[in-house]
Order: C-alpha cells, then structure tokens, then sequence
C-alpha cells in the first residue's frame, strides 16, 4: 500500500488549517492553484454534493461536464475512502441545521 500522507501533503494540510475565513482560504487556494485545477477541484466537490442528494451519474455528468468514469471514482470515494468527504458534508448539514 503506497504511503499518501507525506510529509509534504502533511505540512499542506496543516497550512491550510491555519487558514479561519473563507478570504483567507480563497486567497490561498488562488495562490496554490491555477484556475484549471480551481475549477477541476471545485466541480468534483460538486459531484460529491449531487451523489448526496442521490441525483444519477447521467444527470451529475450533464450538470458538471464531467465523465460517468469521473463520477463513478469520486462515488467510489465517498463511499469507500478514507471519510473525507463524509465528514466534511456531515459538517456542512450541521452548519445549516
């Protein structure tokens, strides 16, 4: 099994929790990113939200642009990973209860 937690995306992380309002996380994912990879980032949280609320590949795939393969991989991990995206929906619906 190939050891993703790097030191590198460690020190990321911890970079990005320094970071309290959403300027600041803007301006820093700006910086860290190109627009593309803004974009690409962006439309797969998408696809996570759309797999929440049950919608179908064919229909998230209209909505995002992105591939029924994409979809399926980022299913995949949302049902199957490490909790991520999980937590952070969990988090989200408490924010708005």
């Amino acid at each position: 099994m190939i050891n993703w937690k790097t030191i590198k995306l460690k020190r990321l992380a911890l970079a990005i929790l320094q970071l309290k309002k959403e300027p600041e996380l803007l301006n820093f994912l700006r910086d860290l990113c190109t627009l593309e990879e803004l974009e690409e980032l962006s439309r797969r949280w998408e696809v996570v939200e759309l797999l929440d609320k049950d919608q179908s590949y064919r229909e998230i795939a209209e909505k995002t642009g992105l591939s029924t393969t994409t979809i399926t991989r980022i299913a995949h991990w949302l049902n199957h990973g490490e909790g991520g995206y999980k937590t952070v929906l969990n988090k989200l619906k408490k924010r708005s209860d």
